[in-house]
């Protein structure tokens, strides 16, 4: 999606939510890899859901700006986005409620 961005927009917030959403996941790796420790694995799933709300953030801006102008295509990112936070906060729910 990014590179469909007019040339003003990619190499600045479509950099930006190219390193956001890469985040989300790399919170979820490093976090687990720190499993044994759960506030530290919490810590890392707050900073996945944090890159997550960060990446919806861009994606709002570049359609509000009409820089993303295919609206179902926003859409279904957003749908995604979403989808995504809720899940994520399940997961914490669940490890904070874990002895």
């Amino acid at each position: 999606m990014t590179l469909t961005l007019p040339s003003f927009e990619l190499y600045e917030t479509g950099s930006q939510i190219r390193r956001s959403s890469k985040s989300v996941r790399a919170n979820i790796v490093e976090g687990y890899g720190r499993r044994k420790y759960k506030n530290e694995y919490l810590r890392f799933l707050i900073y996945s859901l944090a890159s997550n709300d960060e990446t919806r953030d861009h994606l709002e801006v570049l359609y509000e700006t009409c820089s993303l102008k295919d609206k179902k295509e926003y859409e279904e990112l957003a749908s995604e986005i979403e989808l995504l936070g809720r899940k994520l906060n399940r997961f914490i729910s669940a490890i904070e409620n874990t002895q």
